[in-house]
């Protein structure tokens, strides 16, 4: 009897990643009234804008929108098993985080991440430093947010 081949999930290793390409995270997610409430209470986000839907609706938007956090970390989560997964070392920081569009209650929001750069870390050899471009977008490919993070990643085991 032969040894079966075994492939197990995992991010990419650091010397994986090549500028410029753009890794596409399906399937979507979309986010439900109940996700939203439960997202916003859990991290005490008392804005009316996600709670509040008489408030709401006599804002510009005429109703509740989904909290901007978990927009983010939707997008950033939905990356995970095909970039980071057991190959992360640490998230570094945020240099930008912007959202251009709303997303409402029902929208379905599909995350895509463009490699902007990679270099070896100076003081951890064997492990580089990656910026990521994390951009959410809705059903209709209406841009809801959008963030560059940098990230620690571990390099190939030897």
């Amino acid at each position: 009897m032969s040894a079966e081949r075994r492939i197990t999930q995992r991010g990419l290793w650091f010397d994986e990643f090549e500028t410029g390409v753009v890794y596409e995270h399906r399937p979507g997610r979309t986010i439900t009234e109940a996700d939203d409430v439960l997202f916003t209470t859990m991290t005490m986000n008392t804005q009316a804008l996600h709670l509040d839907a008489h408030w709401a609706a006599q804002t510009e938007f005429g109703e509740r929108l989904v909290n901007s956090m978990l927009t983010l970390a939707t997008i950033v989560g939905m990356s995970t098993g095909q970039l980071t997964n057991g190959t992360i070392v640490a998230n570094l920081g945020f240099t930008s985080v912007e959202f251009p569009a709303p997303m409402r209650h029902g929208d379905t929001l599909y995350g895509e991440t463009r490699v902007q750069e990679t270099r070896p870390s100076r003081s951890r050899p064997g492990q580089g430093i990656v910026t990521l471009e994390h951009i959410g977008r809705n059903q209709d490919g209406v841009v809801v947010a959008r963030a560059v993070r940098t990230v620690l990643m571990q390099g190939r085991p030897r």
